[in-house]
Parts: C-alpha cells; sequence; structure tokens
C-alpha cells in the first residue's frame, strides 16, 4: 500500500509540474492554480484507475442482472445506479480493491453500509449488510473481508444481496447518456466494467 501511495504521489507531481510551467507560460495567476490543481486531481485519478474484484465471496457473473445498472423505473431513486449482487445471507463482502473506509452505519434506505475512497478518488457504496466487519478510518486491501451479505434497509423482506455502486469524485462528462439522469452517469459508474 505505502508503494502505491509514493506512485500515485509521483505521478501526481509530474503532472502538476507539466501544468506549472504550461501556466507559467501563460504568465496568469489564476490559470496556474486551477491548471495545477486541475491537472494533480486528474493525473491521480485517470493515472491509477485499479480494475475490481467483485466484492461478494465466490460471486460470478451469473450472481446478477447485466443490464440492472441505470435501470428505470427504480422506485424513489428513478435509476437504479449499481447493481445488486445476489447470494447467501451472510456470504463475506469483500473490499473490491484497496481502499481508505470513511464510513460504516445504518441508514433508512441502504441499511447496514460502509463507504470506501480508493486511491483513483472512486467511492465504492456496499449496501443491505447484514453485518459490518470493519471500521472507518482503515485502510483494506482487495479482498479483505469488511461485512457480510444481508437484507437490511429498503431491502427488507427482499433476497440478500449486496447493492454495490461506484462514484467518480472527479466527473466523467464523455459518460454523460441522453437517459433519464443520464448527466449523472459523469459520476455513477458502471461497476461490471471494472470487474476482473
Amino acid at each position: 500500500m505505502l508503494q502505491q501511495l509514493i506512485d500515485l504521489s509521483m505521478g501526481a507531481c509530474l503532472l502538476s509540474l507539466v501544468a506549472l510551467s504550461l501556466a507559467l507560460l501563460m504568465r496568469n495567476r489564476l490559470i496556474i492554480l486551477f491548471l495545477t490543481i486541475g491537472f494533480s486531481i486528474a493525473g491521480v485519478a485517470l493515472i491509477t484507475q485499479p480494475t475490481l474484484t467483485i466484492p461478494v465471496k465466490n460471486a460470478s457473473v451469473a450472481d446478477w442482472n447485466a443490464k440492472s445498472f441505470w435501470y428505470e423505473p427504480w422506485g424513489n431513486s428513478i435509476v437504479h445506479k449499481g447493481i445488486d449482487i445476489f447470494g447467501k445471507r451472510g456470504t463475506p463482502i469483500l473490499s473490491s480493491t484497496d481502499s481508505l473506509i470513511i464510513f460504516t452505519g445504518d441508514i433508512k434506505v441502504g441499511g447496514l453500509v460502509i463507504l470506501a475512497i480508493d486511491r483513483s478518488l472512486r467511492v465504492h457504496y456496499y449496501a443491505h449488510l447484514a453485518a459490518i466487519d470493519t471500521h472507518r478510518w482503515k485502510f483494506v486491501q482487495r479482498g479483505d473481508q469488511i461485512g457480510r451479505l444481508g437484507a437490511s434497509g429498503n431491502a427488507f423482506n427482499k433476497p440478500p444481496h449486496l447493492h454495490y455502486s461506484l462514484l467518480s469524485i472527479i466527473p466523467q462528462p464523455w459518460e454523460i447518456t441522453s437517459q433519464t439522469l443520464g448527466h449523472l452517469r459523469a459520476f455513477y459508474l458502471n461497476p461490471i466494467a471494472w470487474f476482473e
């Protein structure tokens, strides 16, 4: 993990230097600031976006509907901004990548949930858990058990499943579509595209 953070910092520093050099040629302090910050963030996100492990132990593509991402209508959410991976109650939920746990708790819709952020500034949302086996501010590695499959929140009385969403803090405008709420696809990524 330490080596990954060092590599990440080096990449961001190199992009910052390129941005700063360009901005200095333009001799505008505001442009210098925005280019430096922008290239640093983009460098962190675009250089190091890791592929993901399916977050339900022993799950395969047969355990979710490939067409469920952005499916509509989907209740109060209007569209389904993630995928549901089905399995047996209590099945281990695994960290899909090396990440930092930033929230664990119980919320009305998601039930028992975990939020984690990875090195490319993508947020991983794990919902409807039966139990949480981690805590906030803990670094976890890809494949570490962080919870157990359940049906909490608005999944109560439904088959046990993990609702898994992947969000990018940095907008990806090329993902925007003309679908319902398609502008939000700049932030909500289809996790299936990132699974190994």
